[in-house]
């Protein structure tokens, strides 16, 4: 296939895209207009593959879009292009509007009009797969279980009401049009190539630099964690064998608070790390509790049995290995974080 992967240079779709050259034969078109958070080191391995092509575009311009698939031609398009940090959201939320609301209507029209001129045969099997989150749900009530595919949709930050609109644009493309839409709703990723401004790598490089680890509230909002590459292979499962105008919600049943997330990064670099930064005794000692982010969600969690049952998908990281990995990765990968933390970032807020 040729696969047309929108925030292709992110933390999500660096590594779909890694995935995708090593383990198929499939060529990648990464479109990304390389926002703050989209970083073309995360994509040095590939780079100069030939089944590789990278194309600066912002997924709001109509006509670039358009180029790009009278170009190209692609089998598929993968959506993963968003504005995602939390924080952001709520100082600034114009561009989540913009890139989440407008850009996925924008593409979900440009897909449309190269669609509906396909061949038959073409046209019967292309699919468009967008890419959401659980934050759509909002708060797991005492009541719910987990988040299910027929949750109803209760978005409390301006980026999950983005999000929310994103997804009802997409449904409603393959209800009116017939546009043969997937939608995944995932939990939260973790691992390798993660932006430092996200909770995971934001504690584990305060820490070997003897920063403070700021918690919001208590700790005790509690997320589902789901390591990046067992999100990425059942996206690829999805985009190869889903059905078409479904949707399938994507979680590693590894539920944790933050506190005890990053009680157990302190845990491990006590014995990866043992040489601490001066005046550190121990690395929990630089946990501190901050005032909450405003509309902080309590509890995400997400049941992924659909996909399991239908698709045969099932993470293969549980929270510790995964974590383990995760925090050698940064303490190996010192040059790529540097080059973020020293440029336009400096590790002030964190999203989880």
């Amino acid at each position: 296939m040729k696969i047309l992967i929108t925030g292709g240079a992110g933390f999500i779709g660096s590594a779909l895209i890694r995935y995708i050259i090593a383990h198929t034969q499939d060529t990648v078109i990464n479109v990304d207009k390389l926002s703050y958070a989209g970083n073309l080191a995360s994509l040095q391995m590939v780079s100069q593959h030939t089944r590789y092509v990278f194309e600066k575009v912002d997924i709001i311009n109509r006509e670039a879009l358009d180029r790009l698939f009278q170009t190209y031609c692609p089998d598929a398009v993968i959506h993963l292009a968003a504005e995602s940090h939390v924080d952001r959201s709520i100082h600034q939320a114009d561009a989540f509007i913009q890139t989440n609301i407008v850009g996925t209507y924008t593409l979900l029209e440009a897909s449309r009009a190269y669609w509906e001129l396909l061949p038959t045969v073409q046209k019967q099997s292309f699919r468009f797969l967008h890419i959401s989150t659980d934050e759509v749900f909002g708060d797991l009530k005492q009541s719910q279980q987990l988040f299910t595919e027929y949750s109803p949709y209760q978005p409390s930050s301006p980026y999950s009401a983005s999000k929310a609109a994103s997804d009802h644009l997409v449904n409603a493309w393959y209800r009116t049009y017939g546009l043969p839409i997937l939608l995944t709703n995932c939990s939260n990723n973790y691992g390798p190539y993660q932006f430092p401004e996200k909770l995971i790598p934001l504690m584990i490089l305060n820490a070997i630099q003897g920063k403070t680890l700021p918690i919001y509230g208590d700790g005790q909002q509690i997320r589902d964690w789901l390591y990046v590459d067992d999100h990425i292979r059942a996206l690829y499962l999805v985009l190869t064998q889903g059905k078409v105008g479904e949707r399938y919600n994507i979680g590693a049943h590894q539920e944790m608070s933050n506190l005890e997330v990053v009680k157990a990064i302190c845990t491990l670099l006590e014995e990866l790390v043992p040489h601490k930064p001066v005046g550190v005794k121990y690395y929990q000692d630089l946990i501190q509790f901050v005032q909450d982010r405003p509309g902080h969600d309590s509890h995400y969690a997400i049941d992924a049995h659909k996909l399991h049952h239908t698709l045969g998908w099932s993470p293969q990281e549980t929270f510790s290995s995964g974590i383990r990995k995760t925090v050698l990765w940064y303490l190996h990968h010192t040059a790529w974080w540097k080059a973020i933390v020293e440029g336009t970032y400096q590790m002030t807020s964190q999203n989880h």
